[in-house]
């Protein structure tokens, strides 16, 4: 258990500057709404925070597992509509709320695993891309989720702590940044866990992984579920942050691909990677909705997400923390 607590909250193995770059990082954050008054930035950093976490849990599998997973919306979405329709339907407290979608998305996942990870490469992508959108499908069509109507939670007279009901944006920013926090140490330790080695093991050379004794299906299928348990709990927060919630809002194709996108221009398999790729890419994405008004229905956000794409596979495939690190080898 000493071990465990030191793998979690140490950071030894990491560069000085990595280290210090991570306390200027958390002042940051810490002192942010008392410094920035405006409501909308206020608001994209809450959203930056919620991508990071995406991001971070999305890398398990698909950065230290190297499988592409185009359906972690579904998981956002399962733990986004238990918890509203937990606390629409019989008042349950925010807390209690959680583990229910968590547990949900957990067992959908493990249903769905084992056959889908006998599909590999893009083959595995695009079977993750299917389930997800069957899901939304269904969510659409079902009366008892409110169907394309989403769901609603009621506004209570006061601010209510229990129901995660606040007077001011800035308890969801701290909300939000215990989450993440909370989520960055579970990813520090699991990347010097039997596990996280076995997981890295399999992502370079999944035969010689095979041939050493690791259980190929069963490390992969573990980490899936570990995955889809991490975006459900961001999913809570969506539906407790946004007080409403439909199939088009928490489960889109878009928003699997953008959080993919975080990780993969931030740079995957890196624990700072899927937070630098958030820090990128959610401002850029609610500035240029500001920005752009109607024409952003247009593809323009798209075109520009896809310039970046393109520029970060050509000139740097390892993402913007590849070129960090490049730069500190050559020093």
């Amino acid at each position: 258990m000493r071990q465990v607590l030191k793998n979690i909250l140490s950071l030894e193995d990491r560069p000085r500057s990595e280290k210090i770059g991570f306390i200027i990082f958390i002042v940051i954050i810490l002192v942010f709404p008392w410094v920035v008054e405006g409501s909308y930035a206020r608001a994209v950093m809450i959203k930056f925070l919620l991508f990071a976490l995406f991001g971070l849990g999305w890398n398990l599998i698909g950065g230290y597992g190297g499988q592409v997973d185009l359906g972690q919306a579904k998981n956002v979405g399962f733990g986004a509509y238990a918890t509203a329709l937990m606390m629409v339907w019989w008042k349950v407290p925010f807390w209690l709320t959680l583990l229910p979608g968590m547990a949900f998305a957990t067992a959908e996942s493990f249903a769905v695993a084992y056959p889908m990870f006998r599909l590999r490469g893009h083959y595995f992508a695009i079977a993750t891309l299917c389930v997800a959108l069957v899901w939304k499908e269904l969510f659409v069509f079902w009366d008892w989720t409110g169907g394309a109507r989403g769901v609603e939670i009621p506004i209570r007279p006061t601010p209510d702590f229990a129901y995660m009901q606040f007077g001011s944006p800035i308890y969801y920013h701290y909300f939000i940044f215990l989450l993440f926090i909370a989520q960055l140490l579970f990813m520090n330790w699991f990347r010097k866990s039997k596990l996280g080695y076995q997981l890295q093991a399999i992502r370079d050379n999944e035969e010689a992984a095979a041939s050493l004794g690791i259980n190929v299906t069963n490390t992969k299928v573990i980490t899936y579920c570990i995955t889809a348990a991490l975006g459900a709990m961001g999913g809570s927060f969506m539906a407790a942050y946004y007080l409403y919630i439909d199939p088009d809002f928490v489960m889109p194709l878009d928003l699997s691909i953008l959080i993919a996108m975080t990780v993969m221009v931030g740079g995957a398999g890196s624990m700072w990677g899927p937070i630098l790729g958030a820090a990128i890419l959610i401002p850029l994405d609610m500035y240029l909705g500001a920005w752009l008004g109607g024409q952003k229905r247009l593809g323009i956000d798209y075109m520009i997400y896809a310039l970046i794409m393109m520029f970060i596979a050509a000139r740097e495939p390892k993402g913007i923390w590849g070129v960090f690190e490049r730069m500190r080898r050559r020093r």
